[in-house]
């Protein structure tokens, strides 16, 4: 896809400078800078009006940029005031401000006006490139979702949930698999992908045997529904499942972008989009976690896992993918008797933590982990009761179709989307030096148990 960009920058010696790194980033159409505001609104008047179309056609994009870049010192008209204005007036442009000042009172309020990101001064190529990247994407949704979008499959703008362990084997993906059964249990479309790159076991959970994989999507510009069709296996519950490939290391052909433009694709066409990241972060499902409506974190109650959430959540926040405060942590294995209650785990952590908890249930789920039958755990069981409550808890589905919730007192609050994030070394472990290796998250073994 390539990235239209219109650079408001007043300073000729600061539009030089955006021109330059603009210049460098792959796929990039950048028009010259515009000096002022007016100068600034009257382009995108110009590129909306589009050629003459009856009034019942959808909105015309064709000559609208997908990104304006908004310079601080832009004027005569003050920088969030016409950010806000380029929101109201269109509203499937991305707008990133150029600010020196990254604080959390400016970013709330660009946020607060219709921003889609903060770049800092002075610029940098990777932090300018990750903005502009994540604001296109956003952008090209929105056209999608409004009628105008060509190069993108339409359909409904569909909920993105992430899950990813602390470390291994703390239920990782027995609770995404519950949460997408009980998603599709609900009646809704709901696909269930894995990007635990190097080890996923999804298909080993759902007895699944598969020929492609998410990273055969990978590096494919024009995501079609048959493309898209092709690669997702239909499994008989009714889930769509995108499954990471067996041989490990082709896991790295999947990088930020191609992982965008695949979860952009599968939300599309799925009203529900349930992820698992694993336990190892790598640049796919980092970008994964960015772009959530919900990203949960999961945990058992011990001082080794808490602590290895606490450097996951240091972790997104360094590299600007997702903010504490904006993370969901689940407690699995909860017991009655367990030093560490969810309380604690929110105070270590800084997330808000799940009132739903889910207790530990080894000898339920062993058989049905072995056999490859997750789907078919009894729902007498005390971990599935408590993961379809969790799902509710999510507004995956209604409150009165899931199970009783588990003990817990603090709410999760829905997330934002759209984080800034700086390039992610691949492999990066989740869990710190002391983590299980990569892949352990899927493992045999949880109150959820892989």
């Amino acid at each position: 896809m390539t990235i239209r960009i219109l650079p408001a920058v007043g300073d000729p010696d600061a539009a030089r400078a955006v021109s330059s790194l603009l210049s460098q980033l792959p796929d990039a159409e950048p028009a010259p800078a515009v000096a002022d505001s007016a100068a600034l609104l009257h382009a995108l008047t110009q590129a909306a009006a589009g050629p003459a179309a009856p009034s019942a056609a959808p909105p015309v994009f064709d000559d609208l940029p997908e990104v304006v870049l908004v310079h601080e010192r832009i004027g005569p008209q003050p920088a969030l005031e016409l950010i806000r204005e380029v929101a109201v007036r269109f509203p499937a442009v991305g707008v990133v401000l150029i600010t020196a000042d990254a604080g959390s009172a400016l970013f709330a309020a660009a946020m607060d006006a219709g921003a889609r990101g903060i770049v800092g001064l002075p610029l940098g190529y990777e932090e300018l490139a990750a903005r502009t990247r994540a604001a296109a994407q956003w952008a090209t949704g929105v056209r999608v979702h409004l009628g105008g979008g060509a190069e993108t499959a339409t359909g409904p703008a569909g909920t993105l949930v992430t899950v990813t362990g602390a470390k291994g084997g703390v239920g990782t993906t027995v609770t995404a698999v519950h949460l997408a059964l009980a998603a599709r249990a609900a009646g809704r479309g709901v696909a269930l992908v894995d990007m635990d790159l190097q080890s996923g076991d999804v298909a080993s959970y759902l007895d699944v045997q598969f020929r492609r994989s998410i990273v055969d999507l990978a590096g494919i510009h024009d995501l079609s529904a048959r493309v898209l069709q092709d690669a997702v296996h239909a499994h008989h519950t009714g889930l769509g499942l995108l499954l990471a490939p067996e041989e490990g290391e082709r896991g790295e052909d999947l990088d930020d972008r191609g992982a965008r433009q695949i979860l952009t694709a599968l939300r599309a066409r799925y009203e529900v989009v349930v992820v698992d990241c694993g336990a190892q972060m790598q640049s796919g499902n980092a970008a994964a976690v960015e772009l959530a409506d919900t990203a949960l974190l999961v945990t058992t109650p011990d001082v080794v896992c808490v602590r290895a959430a606490k450097r996951l959540v240091r972790l997104w926040d360094r590299l600007h993918i997702r903010k504490a405060g904006e993370t969901t942590t689940v407690v699995n294995r909860l017991t009655r008797n367990t030093e560490i209650q969810p309380p604690l785990v929110a105070q270590a952590t800084g997330t808000t933590v799940a009132r739903t908890t889910v207790p530990a249930g080894f000898k339920e789920l062993q058989p049905y982990v072995d056999s490859g039958r997750m789907q078919d755990l009894d729902g007498r069981s005390a971990v599935r009761q408590a993961l379809w409550a969790l799902a509710a808890e999510l507004g995956l589905v209604e409150a009165p179709a899931a199970a009783r919730p588990g003990r817990g007192t603090h709410r999760a609050r829905p997330s934002l989307t759209g984080r800034r994030r700086k390039a992610l070394p691949a492999g990066t472990g989740a869990g710190g030096p002391d983590a299980s290796p990569a892949g352990a998250g899927s493992g045999a073994g949880a109150g959820a148990e892989g």
